[in-house]
């Protein structure tokens, strides 16, 4: 079974990066009774979204990705059900948090070698 899962942190967090967000792992270690997995911030100088993954919130075995913005342009709590990574950068993205590699303070957040945006 592949580990390139949705629900994975480090999947999350690689297929931000590559579309051009800053996605920074925040925590994951919760009580076993707590239905929260992992915390991600995107974009911390700018858009400062925290979106936090929830596996079995309500008692159903489904995986949520709720998005917390400060009740900026997303809605407070606000959350998705999906599989697909695509439907979170696409909601980013129509929520206005940009992916645009050139914005100040994207190098105090990825090293060098993370950013594979340089022009060719």
């Amino acid at each position: 079974m592949s580990k390139n899962k949705i629900k994975t942190p480090s999947y999350f967090v690689k297929r931000l990066r590559d579309n051009g967000f800053i996605a920074i792992k925040l925590f994951n270690v919760f009580a076993k009774q707590d239905p929260r997995q992992w915390m991600v911030i995107v974009n911390p100088t700018e858009a400062s979204v925290v979106i936090t993954c929830y596996i079995n919130k309500n008692n159903i075995d489904e995986v949520l990705f709720e998005f917390n913005d400060g009740d900026r342009h997303i809605p407070r709590n606000f959350s998705i059900k999906t599989d697909s990574i695509e439907v979170i950068i696409d909601f980013l993205l129509r929520h206005g948090v940009s992916n645009n590699k050139d914005y100040p303070g994207r190098d105090r957040y990825l090293s060098k070698r993370l950013n594979t945006y340089d022009e060719k």
